[in-house]
C-alpha cells in the first residue's frame, strides 16, 4: 500500500512539474504497476528538471508509458473494433513513448539515466497488459489520446485574431502571387543552380516492383525496414539550388562548445522519415526529406524574416501501389506550404475562400523509379521554385554533386562539440533555440508560438489564418479527391 501512494505522490509531484500526468488511467493499479508509476514518474521529474524532454509525440495524461501523434490519434476509432486492433494500437502508443524516452535517456546527464531503457520497456509491458484488463481505463486512453493543436486561442483572442485576419489574408494573397510569378519567371529563364543527388542515384539504377502493400489490423502498410529504406532511397529527390553564398549550402546541423546552432556544409545530408496520411479510408505512405542551411540572410536592416538556421521540408505522397500523387513541401518554421499534386488528384470542391487552404502553383509530373523528382530552390529565401522530373539516370546525375541521406531521429540526439554530451536540435518547446525571427512581434496575433522559428516534426501549424498542420492526419483528403483507377 505504502508503494501505491508513493506513486500516486510521484504522479502528482510530476503533474505539479507540468508533466501533464493526473491521477487517472488504471483504476486499480496493482503493486507491479505502482511500482512501475512511480519509476516512470521520476524519470519524468529528472527529464523536467534537465529540460531535455522530446515533444515530437505528446505524452497522454494518465498513461505515462504511451504518447500519440496526430495518424494515431485519428486512428483510435479504429482502435475500437476488436481487441487486436486495440492491442496494435497500444503497441504504436509506445512505440512512440520508447522513441521519444531513448532520446531523454541519451541526453540526460548520466548519474540520472534511471531506470535505464529495459526497465521502461518491461514497465511499458506490464502497464499494457493491465490496462488491456481496464474497460474503463481503455475508453479513458481511447478518449484521451489527442494532439492539441499548436495554435494558442489566447493569443489570437487579445490580438483580435477576428479582425486582422483579413490584412494577414491579404499579405499572403500578395506572397502567392509573387511566388507564382517567381516559379514562373524559374520555368522559362531558370538561372544557374548547382545539382545535388542522393548518393544512391550514382549507383545501378533499380525499379520498385508496383505492388498493392499489405496492411495491418488498423490499416497501416506493412512495410519492413529493408522496404522503407528502399523506399525512400529510390524516392529521394534531386535537388537544384540556386546557389549565391555559403547560406545556400546545406549540411548536418550541430551544437558548438558555446550553446549555438551550427550547420556543417562541407557534407551535404539530406533528413528522412516515414510517415502516414489517411486518404479515402486508407492509410499511405509519406516520404519526407529535409535540408537544413546554415541560415536565411538578411534582405536589408529590416528583414523581419533573416535568422539563423533554415530549413526545407519536401514531402512525397504515395499511393497503395508506391506511386507518388503528391509532393508538398514547407519551409521548417511551418511557412509557405506548397501543393504540387499529380493528375490524379483534384481540389476537393466547396475549399474556404477566406483562410489558408491548399496553395497550388503546379502539378506533379510523373517520376517512376528510376526518374527522379526534381525539386528548385531559391537563393537566399530558399523558396521552392518548381518540381520538375529527370527523366534518366544519366540526366539527374549530370553535374551532381552526391549527398548523403540520415534518419531524421538523429537530430533529437545531436553530440556537444568538445564534450561527451548529445542534446537534442529541438526544445521541450519543440523550438530549436537561437532561431527567433524578428516577424514574432508582429504575428502573434495569428496564434502561432514564435512565428519564423524552425521547429519539431509534429509542430509545424502552416496556415496564419485558419487552422492547419504539416501532419495532420486528414491534410489531404479534406482538400484533394483522388482518382483510384480501381
Amino acid at each position: 500500500m505504502r508503494r501505491l501512494w508513493a506513486a500516486i505522490a510521484a504522479l502528482a509531484l510530476a503533474g505539479c512539474a507540468s508533466i501533464g500526468t493526473p491521477l487517472h488511467g488504471l483504476r486499480a493499479p496493482s503493486a507491479a504497476d505502482a511500482s512501475c508509476l512511480e519509476a516512470l514518474a521520476a524519470l519524468d521529474q529528472r527529464v523536467e528538471r534537465a529540460g531535455v524532454r522530446d515533444a515530437e509525440a505528446d505524452r497522454i495524461a494518465g498513461f505515462g508509458w504511451l504518447r500519440v501523434d496526430r495518424v494515431m490519434a485519428a486512428l483510435a476509432p479504429r482502435a475500437r473494433d476488436s481487441d487486436s486492433a486495440f492491442a496494435a494500437w497500444v503497441d504504436r502508443l509506445r512505440a512512440l513513448d520508447r522513441s521519444a524516452r531513448l532520446v531523454e535517456l541519451a541526453n540526460l546527464p548520466p548519474a540520472d539515466r534511471e531506470p535505464g531503457l529495459d526497465r521502461v520497456d518491461a514497465c511499458a509491458r506490464q502497464l499494457s497488459d493491465s490496462l488491456r484488463r481496464d474497460a474503463g481505463a481503455r475508453e479513458a486512453l481511447l478518449q484521451g489520446a489527442r494532439v492539441p493543436d499548436r495554435y494558442s486561442d489566447a493569443s489570437r483572442a487579445a490580438g483580435l485574431y477576428p479582425l486582422l485576419r483579413w490584412p494577414f489574408f491579404a499579405g499572403i494573397s500578395q506572397w502567392q502571387n509573387g511566388q507564382m510569378a517567381a516559379m514562373q519567371e524559374a520555368s522559362v529563364a531558370p538561372r544557374s543552380a548547382r545539382r545535388y543527388a542522393p548518393e544512391s542515384a550514382f549507383q545501378q539504377p533499380t525499379a520498385l516492383p508496383r505492388e498493392r502493400f499489405a496492411h495491418d489490423v488498423l490499416g497501416l502498410p506493412v512495410v519492413t525496414a529493408e522496404r522503407a529504406r528502399d523506399l525512400l532511397a529510390a524516392h529521394a529527390p534531386v535537388f537544384d539550388i540556386e546557389s549565391s553564398g555559403r547560406f545556400d549550402a546545406f549540411g548536418p546541423p550541430g551544437w558548438n562548445d558555446t550553446g549555438r546552432i551550427g550547420v556543417d556544409t562541407l557534407q551535404p545530408v539530406v533528413y528522412e522519415r516515414l510517415t502516414h496520411t489517411l486518404l479515402n479510408g486508407r492509410a499511405l505512405l509519406q516520404l519526407v526529406y529535409t535540408l537544413w542551411f546554415p541560415e536565411r540572410p538578411a534582405s536589408g536592416p529590416t528583414d523581419l524574416l533573416a535568422g539563423v538556421l533554415d530549413g526545407v521540408i519536401v514531402r512525397i505522397t504515395l499511393d497503395t501501389e508506391g506511386r507518388p500523387i503528391l509532393l508538398d513541401t514547407i519551409h521548417a518554421c511551418g511557412c509557405y506550404h506548397l501543393f504540387f499534386p499529380s493528375a490524379r488528384l483534384r481540389p476537393r470542391p466547396g475549399a474556404p475562400t477566406d483562410e489558408e487552404w491548399a496553395f497550388a502553383p503546379a502539378g506533379l509530373p510523373e517520376a517512376a523509379p528510376p526518374s527522379r523528382l526534381v525539386v528548385r530552390i531559391a537563393s537566399r529565401t530558399h523558396y521552392v521554385l518548381g518540381v520538375g522530373a529527370a527523366e534518366s539516370p544519366q540526366a539527374l546525375r549530370a553535374g551532381a554533386t552526391p549527398y548523403a541521406r540520415a534518419n531524421e531521429d538523429d537530430l533529437r540526439r545531436l553530440p556537444v562539440q568538445g564534450t561527451a554530451a548529445t542534446r537534442s536540435l529541438y526544445g521541450p518547446d519543440g523550438l530549436v533555440a537561437g532561431t527567433e525571427r524578428g516577424e514574432r512581434f508582429f504575428f502573434w496575433p495569428m496564434g502561432i508560438a514564435s512565428a519564423g522559428a524552425t521547429r519539431q516534426w509534429g509542430h509545424h501549424a502552416t496556415a496564419f489564418v485558419g487552422r492547419r498542420h504539416f501532419d495532420d492526419a486528414d491534410l489531404i483528403e479534406r482538400r484533394f479527391v483522388l482518382d483510384t483507377g480501381d
